[in-house]
């Protein structure tokens, strides 16, 4: 029984992997070090903070993780795309149908809060949410299934009855950890991302609909 749909943001709800990583590698260049691809794509999914930990790390940055991930945050509100243009084609549709046929529905993101907020109210998606979370919150991020678990609790949905649409490796692991149904979106500009223990991987979310998250439950 389908009780609630929870979004991934980054990537599922809006196409922002490519004003990211432009986002990013501005940062990085600020701070004095090139951004490299292989290990930009192993924290997509992730949250800003461990990516940073890391960075900070490795090339002994001066500014805290809160300051570097505040800047990167700045950078990433600047760059949202106006009129619509950012959203991933066929979320607005689905989102509307859940509305009409009253499916809770949250957002699960690993960005900032203020980023999240940002987004949702550009693009006026707030009234199809009934739960916001944000990673930075979570003791343990993605693939821990932290996130997923809080957002359907707030929805007052059990787990099993959950569906999570995510198009991150650590996304979809984070939600089959959770006991959660997971559909894997396999955006291109998300890199080679490995959906395979999701339930059911698509090329687009026009494939989605009420009824195929609803058959997810029927064996």
């Amino acid at each position: 029984m389908l009780e609630a749909v929870l979004f991934d943001m980054d990537g599922v709800l809006i196409d922002s992997e490519p004003w990211h990583l432009k986002a990013n590698r501005e940062l990085c260049a600020e701070l004095g070090f090139q951004l490299r691809m292989e290990e930009y794509l192993d924290f997509i999914g992730k949250s800003a903070s461990e990516k940073w930990t890391y960075f900070k790390t490795k090339y002994h940055l001066e500014p805290t993780v809160p300051e570097l991930v505040a800047r990167e945050n700045r950078k990433n509100i600047q760059m949202i795309p106006d009129d619509g243009e950012g959203l991933v084609p066929g979320v607005l549709p689905l989102l509307q149908s859940l509305q009409e046929k009253g499916v809770r529905c949250g957002v699960a993101s690993s960005s900032p809060l203020a980023y999240i907020n940002a987004v949702l109210e550009k693009y006026k998606l707030f009234p199809f949410f009934q739960a916001v979370v944000t990673g930075e919150e979570m003791a343990k991020g993605k693939p821990a299934p932290d996130i997923f678990l809080h957002t359907a609790k707030l929805l007052g949905a059990q787990p099993e009855h959950c569906v999570v649409i995510e198009d991150s490796e650590h996304g979809v692991k984070a939600a089959k950890a959770g006991g959660m149904k997971c559909i894997g979106f396999k955006n291109k500009n998300s890199g080679e991302q490995d959906l395979s223990p999701a339930d059911l991987i698509v090329d687009s979310l026009a494939e989605v609909s009420v009824r195929s998250l609803e058959l997810l439950f029927h064996d």
